[in-house]
């Protein structure tokens, strides 16, 4: 398998960690809950999930030459934050077009949080009134010609990193990290539970376990858990990073389709807006925990990690790793839902 070949720049303290959430666990009373941070893996402007991607990004940006990083997400995109902390790091500059994806109606949602931390860091960030879309945006198209009239060389980098060729081989490598703190710990998760939006996060992951489960014969279920509310479009992207992500690694077979899950029932009606599920989540991990997490994604996959212990669907004898990947800093924009 190929996963070792491809060069990565180091933006992590190491391997994120992992602890048991036993009160958690008490309290839903049935299976036992594990979290692994990724909140807490980067010293980057609090890092979060996209470190990972970029990590193996980073080669090809300092390989092309290239002067000036662009992408594109939300107002509190959690993405657009770790491409500025990279760009920071890495002494580039950086064009970020941040979109209003939710229509969340709070005075301090474009001065907060995440778009704060990015304009701190340096980045030209510039607010687009278009809407949510996982797919490739013309007004990300529009920042990179800018950017070249005006004499720079950019790269690009698309929402969540997850359209780039190369936005699947992080979460690869962190399922090898899984398996070995499994090792360390004297553990085994049967199932890890997920948030999906724009999807090389959980496409990672699958092809990732489906490579150890050839090396070791031991199945997991990865559960994606859809915060998109557009379940189509954001299943079939998964799909296809997956397999992408998969040929790249040279795993060998094609991936089945058990190995593809992506979860309804937890996005509301709208990317980025709340709903009862998302809000009783939140507490719940809070107030047992202190484990916090955000109204736009977390939130939602934890709830859905939460119906699915108890409903039994996830049985009592399993041992889950619940992906925190990050997202507290849009809490700020969501303010008036704790007033």
């Amino acid at each position: 398998m190929r996963l070792a070949e491809f060069p990565r720049h180091p933006l992590t303290f190491g391997p994120s960690p992992v602890h048991p959430l036993r009160r958690l666990s008490a309290h839903l009373g049935g299976a036992q809950v594990w979290a692994k941070r990724e909140d807490v893996a980067s010293g980057l402007a609090y890092g979060g999930n996209k470190v990972r991607k970029l990590e193996y990004i980073v080669p090809d940006v300092l390989a092309s030459g290239a002067d000036t990083l662009v992408s594109i997400g939300g107002y509190q995109s959690n993405h657009t934050r770790q491409v500025a902390a990279v760009a920071a790091h890495l002494g580039l500059r950086c064009r970020l077009v941040q979109e209003r994806w939710v229509p969340w109606d709070d005075p301090v949602n474009d001065k907060v949080g995440n778009l704060l931390l990015s304009r701190m860091m340096g980045a030209d960030t510039r607010l687009d009134p278009a809407g949510f879309d996982i797919g490739i945006r013309d007004s990300w198209k529009d920042a990179l010609r800018e950017v070249e009239e005006a004499g720079g060389k950019p790269y690009p980098i698309p929402a969540g990193a997850s359209e780039h060729p190369l936005g699947g081989l992080g979460f690869a490598n962190w399922a090898f990290e899984v398996a070995e703190q499994e090792r360390e710990l004297g553990v085994v998760f049967d199932t890890i539970v997920v948030c999906t939006v724009t999807g090389s996060t959980h496409a990672g992951m699958i092809a990732g376990f489906a490579a150890l489960e050839d090396l070791t014969g031991v199945p997991r279920r990865v559960l994606g858990i859809d915060a998109s509310a557009t379940l189509e479009k954001t299943r079939d992207q998964v799909e296809r990073i997956a397999r992408h992500t998969a040929e790249l690694i040279e795993l060998g077979r094609e991936l089945r389709a058990d190995e593809v899950q992506v979860l309804a029932g937890w996005a509301g009606e709208q990317y980025g807006i709340p709903v009862e599920s998302t809000m009783a989540a939140i507490a719940l991990g809070a107030e047992l925990e202190a484990m916090i997490t955000d109204p736009v994604y977390e939130g939602k996959s934890l709830a859905g990690l939460i119906d699915l212990v108890t409903s039994g669907e996830i049985g009592r004898d399993s041992t889950v790793l619940y992906a925190h990947l990050g997202g507290q800093q849009a809490v700020n924009a969501y303010h008036r839902l704790w007033d």
